[in-house]
Formats: C-alpha cells, sequence, structure tokens
C-alpha cells in the first residue's frame, strides 16, 4: 500500500508542502483484489473481501464484501461462505 501525494495550489502560486494522511489499518484474514484504493485512515475490519477496483472511502465492519465506486458493503460473509474444511 502506498500514499500518492497531491500537492495544493495556494493562491499566490506556492505549493502547499503539508502532505495530507492518515494511516490505514487492514485487519487479520482479509482478501483485497487487485486496483483498490483505500483512502487514508481508513479501517478494515477482520475478514473482508474488497472487490477489484472498489474505492474504499470510509471504515469497513468485520466480515464485510465491499464492492464498486464509492466502494459499499453489499453483503456480510457468513460462516457458511468459508472453506474450513476443504480437501486440501
Amino acid at each position: 500500500m502506498y500514499q500518492q501525494r497531491n500537492p495544493r495550489m495556494q493562491a499566490d502560486g506556492k505549493v502547499d508542502t503539508v502532505e495530507y494522511g492518515a494511516p490505514i489499518t487492514i485487519g487479520d484474514n482479509c482478501w483485497l483484489a487487485s486496483n483498490i484504493t483505500v483512502c487514508p485512515g481508513v479501517t478494515i475490519g477482520n475478514g473482508c473481501v474488497i472487490g477489484a477496483g472498489a474505492l474504499v472511502t470510509k471504515d469497513v465492519p468485520d466480515n464485510s464484501l465491499v464492492v464498486g465506486v464509492p466502494g459499499r458493503v453489499v453483503r456480510k460473509i457468513t460462516e457458511k461462505d468459508r472453506l474450513n474444511n476443504y480437501p486440501y
């Protein structure tokens, strides 16, 4: 994960050198698909799945499936969804 810096230009033409950011927290047993964006300060709970291309702008509760732009919880991941007894 990385944060991209977007400098702001002041009215007098000077570039603001202050960087705005916050930590991103990702819980245990999460799966983040390709090309997602997680905004600064967001916490993704344990056991979450974030779909490809999603834009996560706010905290995600545990065991949630998030898709879309902006990202939204489309359903909860239940124990029935898990592959605990997979043969390999």
